[in-house]
């Protein structure tokens, strides 16, 4: 069983194994067998500059063989290795000589295949655990005899046979760390991908570095120039239609195809009156003019809202706008001759959760719709150049690039825009107040030194009026509210703790420069019970 992490570490170096073969000879592959953090695993590989991919526990050793890794990973995982129908890998990939380290359930499973006896443990461990270094090894090169762990498993390896050698222990794991006495095999019955875990970093660097022998010298610029020179090779002469919609994966999927293909490029941007303040100069400025790229700027600003006129249910709301969307980019994209691709940011996390990665977990989360939900009878095919990335390699590449950083490190924001966290009627007075008020909330944060702190920060128009005063007359006014949140993976999230002084200097301005608010709070709710957005 895993843990969740707290933190998003910056990744600067990423390659794609299914393209270059220099790269597949620097690719490790994580097993996942279920547990919570194997995509942690590998953004922890990626941080060692060794390209990390999360693949299905059940792929065989032959495919392995032709994947041609330099180690595998097995991941954690909510089963216990004994239970009829828990998930077990191909046996034969404990003979094809790759390095294999074995985390948590991933451990278990390393050492039942080899003959050892794994049943419950006497006591289970949960959290941080005092750690002793047993002897000298290359796993533990450079970590102190003493350390911190984190430990989430009732289960451990009882019986070592002669095959293996303990190398770490806990007060109630003996065999806290193991090392095969002849092949290069290794588990850990704590997790090293959690931040709780000291010198995780470390242990995960020898494996990769010191046991399995990656160079770790994949940097974000060769992912760059590998992805241009394949970009050109595929489009050849014809053109290619990227759909903006202002967020950091398409301007960055639109930043590269701008290097790798110029003039060839053309991209949509939907002006639907649901942006925030500046969204439609930003991307004017960006991609018009510094990238200088074929940029069609549709306003559909009317249309947008005369639908959404009188609705005030959020998914009548979202189904009108994503309807619509598609209506004015298909529109448009007719206008664009001989464009044959259609180029949309899909993130690695996205490949894996759809369940759309050959070799990626069987599993499919959820459904993920790119550029708007366009439809497959548009007719393009799809060019997906982030799709092996995590976000914080997005961002990196984005940044290598030279897109702004503004642009780079800017909060999500949904993709019917402000209509939903405008509650109630979506009416073009009723936006720029929003638009104010929202303006005002980022730069409060930004100047306080907050914003790359909060994973997310928004304003909230409600429906809603109360009664204040303002220069001795009566007001009955909006209600705004300010959320803030703290989160990992966005489908969890904690409240951020903004302090009261800034969230004084916000209510102060909004109520004496926004007409029409004499009343601001603070949501201070926890995902779940409550959503990120409001709506």
């Amino acid at each position: 069983m895993n843990s969740p992490n707290k933190t998003s570490p910056s990744i600067s170096t990423t390659v794609n194994p299914s393209t270059v073969s220099d790269v597949a000879q620097e690719s490790v592959l994580v097993l996942d067998f279920g547990g919570q953090t194997a995509q942690l695993i590998a953004r922890r590989v990626r941080e060692q500059n060794v390209f990390c991919q999360l693949v299905r526990h059940d792929l065989s050793a032959a495919r392995i063989r032709e994947l041609n890794p330099r180690g595998l990973i097995l991941s954690g995982g909510p089963a216990s290795v004994y239970e009829a129908g828990a998930p077990h890998p191909d046996p034969a990939i404990f003979e094809l000589g790759i390095p294999i380290l074995g985390i948590c359930y991933g451990m278990n499973l390393a050492c039942r295949s080899q003959g050892c006896d794994v049943q419950p443990g006497k006591s289970r461990e949960f959290g941080r655990t005092p750690c002793h270094v047993e002897s000298d090894n290359d796993l533990f090169r450079g970590v102190p005899k003493e350390f911190i762990v984190w430990m989430s498993h009732g289960d451990q390896v009882q019986n070592l046979t002669d095959r293996f050698v303990p190398i770490a222990s806990t007060d109630d794991c003996p065999n806290a760390a193991v090392k095969h006495r002849t092949k290069p095999l290794f588990g850990l019955q704590f997790h090293p991908e959690v931040t709780h875990t000291q010198h995780g970093g470390t242990l995960l660097k020898n494996f990769v570095q010191n046991i399995c022998g990656c160079r770790g010298t994949w940097h974000m610029s060769s992912f760059i120039e590998q992805q241009v020179a394949e970009m050109r090779q595929r489009v050849g002469n014809s053109r290619v239609i990227c759909g903006l919609s202002g967020g950091v994966d398409s301007s960055v999927v639109a930043a590269l195809l701008s290097r790798a293909i110029g003039s060839q490029l053309s991209c949509i941007f939907v002006d639907n009156g649901l942006m925030r303040d500046g969204e439609v100069e930003s991307v004017r400025e960006n991609f018009g003019k510094h990238f200088k790229t074929d940029l069609h700027v549709v306003d559909a600003q009317e249309r947008f809202l005369s639908e959404l006129a009188g609705v005030s249910e959020p998914q009548q709301k979202r189904k009108i706008i994503g309807r619509v969307f598609i209506e004015v980019f298909r529109k448009e994209a007719e206008s664009i001759p001989d464009a044959h691709f259609l180029a949309q940011g899909t993130l690695y996390p996205d490949v894996i959760e759809s369940g759309a990665a050959a070799d990626g977990p069987a599993a499919t989360i959820k459904a993920h719709h790119n550029v708007g939900g366009l439809p497959a009878e548009l007719g393009f095919e799809l060019i997906e150049p982030l799709r092996d990335l995590f976000k914080d390699e997005v961002r990196a590449m984005g940044l290598e690039l030279g897109l702004p950083d503004d642009m780079i490190w800017r909060h999500p924001f949904p993709g019917p825009g402000l209509a939903v966290r405008c509650l109630g009627e979506v009416r073009p007075e009723r936006l720029e107040k929003l638009r104010r008020v929202d303006t005002i909330v980022i730069d409060e944060l930004r100047q306080a030194g907050l914003y790359r702190k909060i994973q997310q920060a928004f304003a909230v128009l409600l429906p809603v009026q109360s009664v204040g005063v303002m220069g001795d007359y009566r007001t009955y006014d909006d209600v705004v509210a300010i959320r803030a949140v703290q989160t990992e993976d966005f489908m969890t999230a904690d409240w951020y703790p903004v302090p009261h002084d800034v969230l004084g200097k916000m209510s102060t301005r909004i109520t004496n420069s926004v007409r029409g608010v004499n009343r601001v709070v603070y949501d201070i709710s926890s995902t779940p019970p409550s959503t990120i957005e409001w709506e």
